[in-house]
C-alpha cells in the first residue's frame, strides 16, 4: 500500500513544477504536536490562544474546588465544591474538544489541498 502511495506521489510531482512540488511536500500529514502548533497559525490564532489561557484558568480553579472539597466536613460545602469542580471540569473539556475538532478541521482542508493540486496536475497532463 505505501508503494502505490509513494508512487503516486512520485507521478505527481513529476507533472508539477518546482514552485507547486514544493508546496505539495509543505500539505504532507502532519504529526501531533505539528497539528498542535498549526492551530495557532492563520486568521483565529488569537482565539485559540485565549481559549487555552482559558483552559489553563479553568483547570486551575479545578484543582482548587478540588482541594477545598477535600479540606471541608460541611456537607452543603461538599456539595458547592463539588459542583464546581465538575463546572470547571466540563468547561475544559469542551474547550479541548474545540481545539481538538479545529486540529481535524486543518487536517481536512489541507488533503484537500491536496487533492485540488492532484486534480489540476492530472487535467494539465490530459491536455498535453
Amino acid at each position: 500500500m505505501k508503494n502505490n502511495i509513494e508512487e503516486i506521489d512520485k507521478l505527481i510531482k513529476e507533472t508539477l513544477t518546482e514552485e507547486e512540488a514544493k508546496f505539495y511536500d509543505e500539505l504532507d500529514e502532519q504529526n501531533v504536536f505539528q497539528m498542535v502548533l498549526g492551530i495557532f497559525k492563520g486568521k483565529n490564532k488569537w482565539i485559540m490562544l485565549m481559549m487555552n489561557i482559558m483552559t489553563l484558568i479553568f483547570f486551575g480553579l479545578f484543582i482548587y474546588c478540588l482541594v477545598q472539597f477535600f479540606n471541608t466536613d460541611v456537607t452543603n460545602e461538599l456539595i458547592k465544591w463539588s459542583i464546581g469542580g465538575l463546572m470547571f471540569l466540563l468547561a475544559v473539556s469542551m474547550l479541548k474538544m474545540f481545539s481538538w475538532m479545529q486540529m481535524d478541521k486543518n487536517a481536512l482542508l489541507r488533503e484537500l489541498k491536496r487533492l485540488e493540486l492532484q486534480i489540476s496536475s492530472l487535467s494539465g497532463k490530459m491536455h498535453e
